[in-house]
């Protein structure tokens, strides 16, 4: 048995109605709701009845001295004000405007001027998130036509004036859901095809591309394998040409190495035998001095020597 809907109790806050949340899980706001019951004409009549309403204050801005007006009405009333308060003090000795004077001004009710700022608030969040939505492509279709809006704008605003911009953003803003739904079959076929082209291109595209890296990717290759090799060439030759005359001989024939081998008997690197140098000598080359001979006599003998200089 299904449980009947409880009714909110009196003194309880009542939650704010959600229309839907964003992609990083933000509410809406009501004037979300709003602005798409308005646009895509599911009630006619407020949907037309607001458009006449927006265009007659388009209108009336730009050809009606509104400001005129306004202020013509705030000097009446203060002329009238004055005139019939010295009137009464004159006539009457007491003054007209002070007799009709409210006991209490009026003011605006607290609650009143709270609705009036939460309004505001979510107008203000209505338009920030919508242009953060689409400058962050949460909806691809909303930003390319955004896109395109603000380019023709931006050609349009040379040409025309701000109201009659103002006057066509508007039309198109509420002619063009109503053009969608009386033809959305036929537009919905034309959308198809287009992507189809789209896609198309964008997968030859894609390929074409694709085609031209692997082509470049091989001449690299080619090129980098050619000088690799050049490299390699110059290297061992350079090498090979400041190679030891050692390292030459090693690498050289055999019969080449037999003719450079020293013949026996031989010094290498020279040209003399073993003959070529005298005997050693046998005996003590230092004499042995005699033990009869003074150490006077032989001091007198070194005086006789001669000199190394007289020499």
């Amino acid at each position: 048995m299904a449980r009947p809907a409880s009714s909110p109790q009196p003194g309880a806050a009542q939650k704010p109605f959600v229309n839907g949340f964003t992609v990083t899980g933000q509410p809406l706001t009501p004037y979300h709701s709003r602005l798409y019951s308005l646009l895509s004409w599911q009630r006619p009549r407020h949907t037309a009845i607001s458009y006449v309403t927006v265009v007659f204050t388009i209108l009336a801005a730009r050809f009606l001295p509104l400001l005129r007006w306004a202020l013509k009405f705030v000097y009446l009333s203060l002329g009238i004000a004055a005139s019939m308060e010295v009137l009464g003090r004159a006539v009457f000795s007491r003054g007209i405007t002070t007799d009709a004077r409210p006991r209490k001004y009026y003011t605006i009710p607290k609650d009143t001027v709270e609705s009036v700022l939460e309004d505001m608030e979510q107008l203000v969040d209505f338009f920030l998130i919508e242009f953060q939505r689409i400058l962050f492509v949460e909806n691809l279709t909303y930003t390319i036509g955004a896109f395109f809006a603000a380019l023709v704008t931006y050609s349009l605003v040379r040409f025309l004036p701000l109201w009659g911009l103002t006057l066509l953003g508007v039309t198109v803003a509420y002619m063009g859901p109503l053009i969608y739904i009386n033809n959305k079959e036929f537009i919905d076929e034309q959308i198809n095809a287009l992507q189809d082209i789209i896609n198309a291109q964008t997968v030859h595209v894609k390929e074409m591309a694709e085609t031209r890296t692997a082509h470049a990717t091989e001449v690299v290759r080619h090129y980098v394998n050619d000088y690799r090799a050049r490299a390699h060439d110059y290297v061992v030759s350079t090498r090979a040409r400041h190679a030891t005359p050692e390292a030459e001989r090693r690498l050289a024939k055999p019969e080449e190495l037999a003719g450079l081998q020293p013949e026996r008997g031989r010094e290498p690197g020279t040209g003399l035998q073993h003959a070529d140098f005298p005997a050693a000598p046998q005996t003590d080359i230092v004499p042995e001095v005699r033990a009869a001979t003074p150490i006077t006599e032989v001091k007198r003998e070194e005086t006789r020597t001669p000199p190394i200089a007289a020499l």
